[in-house]
């Protein structure tokens, strides 16, 4: 019982150091922690349900291994989402790009506990449906580079500097990025329109 106890803390670095130390309790924490973030840059990297599903627990399964090799020059969420890019790029490559699935293929727990709650709007569902398949369309026609870059700054909410971090790039380079990825969204979205 003593260790649960001194598992259950509510900063990351004591977590990381409990998880570290082979804390079950903190390394599942750190799991429902990042788990949703994670699986949103995942899907929207590889527009595919089970593989997204699939890095997610590869890359889960990649941090929490080398978790003690973790330096703590960035956050962990950060450190945390170049392993799950990594590994999404990397199974996209080894699969080939899939047809996405529809969220509306997920069941409405996962659908729960995967998208913020937002109440809807007489006659927006369908047209808010329809925007996410446009966009996630689109997204799979950028350049893997760009989509990387994207989907880290807009779905993971990383600001420039993270992004930066994450993918071992100058900011300048993010920037640049995620200007032509916007261009490029922008006319895509506009010829579906």
């Amino acid at each position: 019982m003593a260790l649960g106890i001194a598992c259950r803390v509510s900063n990351d670095d004591a977590l990381l150091a409990a998880a570290v130390r082979g804390c079950k309790e903190a390394q599942e924490e750190l799991f429902r922690r990042y788990r949703q973030v994670a699986y949103r840059v995942a899907y929207r990297l590889l527009g595919n349900e089970a593989d997204a599903l699939d890095a997610v627990q590869e890359a889960f399964v990649k941090a929490l291994t080398h978790l003690p090799s973790f330096e703590g020059r960035s956050s962990f969420k950060t450190w945390l989402l170049r392993v799950v890019s990594n590994a999404s790029l990397d199974l996209g490559r080894q699969r080939g790009r899939r047809e996405a699935l529809s969220m509306d293929a997920m069941g409405p727990k996962s659908r729960e506990e995967m998208e913020p709650l937002v109440l809807p709007v007489p006659g927006q569902a369908l047209e808010r449906e329809d925007l996410r398949r446009q966009l996630q369309k689109a997204l799979q026609q950028l350049p893997p580079a760009q989509r990387q870059t994207f989907v880290l700054h807009a779905e993971a909410e990383l600001s420039y500097r993270e992004v930066a971090e994450v993918l071992g790039i100058s900011i300048g380079t993010v920037m640049s990025r995620l200007y032509y990825a916007r261009q490029k969204l922008r006319a895509l979205l506009e010829r579906t329109a």
